[in-house]
């Protein structure tokens, strides 16, 4: 998902990232399907729940399948999906060696699905 804006948290706060709404990603969705058409890539890895909920709906859930290798139908193609969590979510957790540990074996099973 390339969509991105910003809120303020509180007053004189950071500015956090707001994730896209249904609508939003709706209208976004030609454009990602007219790229994945184009380049037609072997694998996808899903870097986070709002790229997740884009390609395959609202129910997702990284937390449910993250580090595993799906084939689903995405925008009439079938596609194989890696999902993982964003690498920000690594720079917010409180146990950051255990979160990069989890993404680097995610992205190891993206790795191992390419060979």
């Amino acid at each position: 998902m390339k969509h991105f804006k910003f809120t303020r948290s509180e007053p004189r706060k950071r500015r956090i990232h707001k994730a896209p709404t249904l609508r939003e990603m709706t209208a976004c969705a030609p454009w990602l399907a007219a790229e994945l058409a184009a380049v037609e890539p072997e694998l996808l890895v899903v870097l986070g729940a709002t790229a997740g909920k884009a390609l395959l709906g609202n129910s997702f859930r990284v937390t449910r399948v993250r580090g595993t290798l799906l084939e689903e139908e995405i925008h009439g193609r079938p596609q194989r999906l890696v999902p993982t969590v964003h690498p920000s979510a690594v720079l917010r957790s409180d146990d950051r060696d255990a979160a990069y540990r989890g993404l680097v074996s995610d992205l190891e099973v993206a790795a191992r699905a390419l060979e």
